[in-house]
């Protein structure tokens, strides 16, 4: 007699088997390039509201220097938009960047109105977050709209599969590659076992099909995204892992476990008290943001787009010129970016990844001044802990982090070493966390059930 783990095995397999199921590839196959372009549409829109905004505009009105005070009517104008979507709009402006990169639920045709709202405005207008979990809404309620305008209501199963999809090829259009957002989505939903590959093969197809938009097939040229496409740094090359980058590699990242939990802990306080009363706090957050980007302009002489924004554009600026910034710039570089990025996971709505990774080049940076380290291990190192401990996603975080750094065949050791380290630190952190959370409600519920008792 089959066994029910058997069973339940071989169903999966005969799903693929099945006519439907082929059906299903088409159609992930129509989300996919459906989907990319409407991804394209977004990021496009994102990187025009941004050029127009902080340098074109100030350019066409004779502000040359753009002033200081630049930032601020923006900020605000975001902050009262994010306030709108959150308070008012079905969906609340999306997942809240606080609590990391979830897929957990797909998110409905009907919310994405907030999330466009609220993720425009923080991206376009300043705040310190990333394009990635405004995407993956995106991907998701686009592929469930798709699906919604069929004749014949799908089984559940079915449209988790293409909201699933919608999502692979959501991120392939800003990491570049279908590989790296299908690790992405697959680890962050705990996708495993028999039905890993009901779920991998749409969702393959749709990121597959979708990344011909972008790169052209033939002679047919795709669509641009060097505007807004994670640009990988130019390091030196880093053939062998050398002793003392590998004796630096622990500590370095025990450091970005513990500041990333500090930055993810005022982040929450933050949510906490802009909830309280968002039409104002929210604004007075996002100006807060721009008060952190001045300052650290004043003391720096450096430009408040590498506070403001998610950091993505100004990576490959900060690897370049790293030689020549002072140990104190980099510094009050890393300080500001955290101070912006806290409030902005508190009070805005985008992604947490980019931020997070610039983080890392910075630390890394700052860290090759170091003895005994070298730059390209010491920031490939620090991008793939300040990931993990942001997502919570070993795999993804080690991936991201050789995409981006490229060293050479040395850093991937130390890379995996790093990570790991900062992952198990992450969760120490967090049950130290609970713990305290914990015995804190059990104090403040005491004395009622004294009372109780009492009486």
């Amino acid at each position: 007699m089959e066994s029910p783990g058997a069973a339940a095995a071989l169903e999966p397999a005969a799903l693929m088997r099945s006519r439907q199921y082929r059906g299903l590839l088409v159609v992930a196959a129509v989300i996919g390039v459906i989907v990319s372009v409407a991804c394209w549409g977004y990021l496009e829109l994102v990187h025009y509201l941004q050029q127009g905004v902080y340098v074109d505009l100030p350019d066409h009105l004779g502000l040359s220097p753009v002033p200081d005070w630049w930032p601020f009517p923006w900020l605000l104008v975001a902050g009262l938009l994010i306030a709108v979507a959150v308070t008012y709009l079905p969906g609340h402006g999306g997942h809240e960047p606080s609590g990391g990169l979830s897929t957990a639920e797909p998110t409905h045709p009907v919310a994405l109105p907030s999330v466009l709202v609220a993720s425009i405005a923080t991206l376009g207008l300043g705040l310190v977050l990333g394009p990635e979990a405004p995407l993956l809404a995106l991907g998701s309620g686009v592929a469930l709209f798709l699906v919604s305008l069929g004749r014949r209501d799908l089984p559940d199963q079915a449209v988790m599969v293409l909201s699933a999809a919608g999502c692979f090829a959501a991120l392939a259009t800003i990491f570049g590659s279908p590989i790296i957002g299908t690790v992405i989505i697959i680890e962050a939903a705990g996708i495993g076992g028999a039905t890993l590959p009901v779920v991998l093969l749409p969702g393959l197809i749709a990121a597959g099909i979708g990344s011909l938009c972008f790169v052209g097939i033939g002679s047919l040229t795709g669509l641009s995204t060097n505007a807004y496409a994670l640009p990988p740094l130019h390091l030196a090359d880093y053939p062998t892992p050398q002793l003392t980058d590998f004796l630096w590699t622990i500590p370095l990242s025990l450091a970005a476990a513990v500041v990333i939990a500090v930055i993810v802990v005022a982040a929450k306080h933050a949510r906490d008290v802009v909830h309280r009363m968002p039409l104002l706090l929210y604004p007075a957050a996002a100006l807060l943001v721009g008060v952190i980007a001045v300052t650290f302009h004043a003391i720096t002489d450096q430009p408040t787009n590498a506070i403001l924004f998610s950091g993505e554009d100004a990576m490959s600026t900060v690897a370049s010129s790293a030689g020549t910034l002072s140990t104190a710039t980099l510094g009050w570089l890393l300080v500001f970016k955290a101070l912006a990025w806290a409030i902005s996971m508190g009070a805005a709505r985008g992604g947490p990844t980019f931020p997070g990774m610039f983080l890392g080049l910075a630390g890394g940076a700052m860290a090759s001044h170091l003895p005994g380290i070298a730059e390209t291990p010491a920031v490939a190192v620090l991008i793939g802990a300040t990931i993990v401990c942001v997502l919570r996603l070993p795999l993804s975080a080690l991936i991201l982090a050789l995409a981006v750094t490229q060293g050479g065949t040395g850093v991937a050791p130390l890379i995996i070493v790093g990570v790991a380290t900062a992952y198990l630190a992450s969760l120490v952190i967090d049950n130290r966390q609970a713990k305290r959370v914990s015995g804190t409600h059990r104090q403040q519920t005491s004395p009622s059930q004294h009372t109780t008792e009492g009486t």
